[in-house]
This record gives C-alpha cells, sequence and structure tokens, in this order.
C-alpha cells in the first residue's frame, strides 16, 4: 500500500499545470530557475517553491553552480511520471504557445 501512496502523492504534484510545465521543458534539458521565471512569468519565489515541492519528491534533482541552481528530471524509476510526460506536448511545442521561443537568459 505504501506504493500506492507514494504513487498518489507524486501524482498530485502533476496535476499543478505549471508543475507539470516545468516537467515538460524539462523533458530534454535541464533549466535554471531563472529560465523558468522568464518563460512561466511568475516569480522567483513561487518558481522555486514549485521546484522545492517535486524535489521533496524525487521528481527533479537540482545542481548548482555559483549562484545559480540548474533543475533536471529525475523520474528514471518512476514509469508512471515517465509515461505522464511521454503524453505532454515538447518544450519547443510548450515555447511556441507560450510565445517565448526566443527568450533567452541571463543566468550564464
Amino acid at each position: 500500500m505504501e506504493q500506492i501512496w507514494d504513487a498518489a502523492d507524486k501524482l498530485k504534484l502533476l496535476a499543478d499545470k505549471t508543475r507539470l510545465t516545468m516537467l515538460s521543458l524539462m523533458k530534454e534539458r535541464e533549466w535554471c530557475v531563472c529560465e523558468f521565471v522568464d518563460i512561466l512569468d511568475i516569480s522567483q519565489p513561487g518558481v522555486s517553491q514549485h521546484l522545492r515541492k517535486l524535489k521533496a519528491h524525487g521528481i527533479v534533482k537540482e545542481d548548482k553552480r555559483g549562484q545559480w541552481v540548474y533543475y533536471s528530471l529525475n523520474v528514471e524509476d518512476k514509469p508512471y511520471i515517465k509515461e505522464v510526460l511521454q503524453n505532454m506536448p515538447g518544450p519547443q511545442e510548450i515555447l511556441a504557445a507560450l510565445q517565448k521561443e526566443g527568450v533567452t537568459s541571463n543566468c550564464k
């Protein structure tokens, strides 16, 4: 039963459109917090809250580089999340829908 409760908790995280968008963007590469701020038009604390929840459930991992933190997917051992993400649009489609195709980041 513990496995079912764990899966249910993780799937609840995906019910939020911002978190699901972030995870879908991470399908092809890692992203910096500042990139999510620019793309999603939400505050840095808001982005960080979403990422904190995803990290707490082991769905993303972080890599600190200087003052920047980069996030990437950590779903190899979570087949139900991988399945959901396989059925989501890719990063290019998301960026086009948000009219953010040419967004470049300052976090280099």
